[in-house]
């Protein structure tokens, strides 16, 4: 019951609550990011959610649109700014995202929402991930966030689904207050961008094939 009902509307009433009472902080840092990183203010791109259907994810802005001379833009890395970083590390990027909770695209827990071009390249096992509402945190974030691979990712994802609760969403909540504040698992291996699976995944079709 909670998995199909409870947890979609402790959820919304949860999200409605804090686009009320976050909302303060929220005008502060459009501000900020209007300052630092100029417009657009947010970050717009389309995510694969339930059973893989596309949504838009929103977040606040965190890179530059810089571009190189032929006119590409320049690796995340670069881009990413030091007001950036600290939006990333304290998870204050991810404040829009109560709005795809308010509309049923996300959930407040649930394995992260990836890229779309990651898609072609998922197992049936990594694919069950979206047999639920991708979450702004879950529990691979709990348990390593971008300081573990993507195949412990996966798994963490899936032993997820196949063990949702209401117990084990409160523990998240928890787990996940105690990651912000320490700022733990935000990077992988000392970068600040974790590596693209779909890249990982080709190089290493093409280091089985030599």
């Amino acid at each position: 019951m909670y998995k199909f009902f409870l947890k979609r509307a402790i959820e919304f009433i949860l999200s409605l609550l804090g686009l009320v009472f976050l909302m303060p902080i929220y005008l502060v840092i459009i501000v900020m990011v209007r300052i630092n990183l100029g417009s657009p203010i947010f970050f717009k791109q389309e995510r694969p959610g339930l059973n893989d259907k596309v949504f838009n994810i929103y977040k606040f802005r965190t890179m530059t649109n810089e571009h190189d001379n032929y006119g590409n833009l320049l690796p995340d890395e670069t881009r990413l700014t030091k007001f950036g970083r600290f939006l990333r590390s304290t998870s204050l990027d991810e404040l829009p995202s109560l709005w795809s909770v308010l509309k049923g695209d996300m959930s407040l827990i649930g394995p992260r929402p990836l890229l779309v071009e990651y898609l072609p390249f998922f197992s049936e096992k990594q694919a069950r991930r979206h047999e639920v509402r991708p979450g702004i945190t879950g529990w691979a974030q709990v348990n390593g966030r971008n300081a573990i691979s993507w195949e412990e990712k996966f798994e963490l994802d899936v032993w997820y689904v196949d063990n949702l609760s209401i117990t084990l969403d409160i523990k998240i909540i928890w787990l996940t207050i105690i990651k912000v504040l320490f700022r733990d698992g935000i990077s992988p291996n000392n970068k600040d961008i974790m590596p693209r699976f779909d890249t990982l995944m080709i190089e290493g079709e093409d280091s089985n094939e030599k």
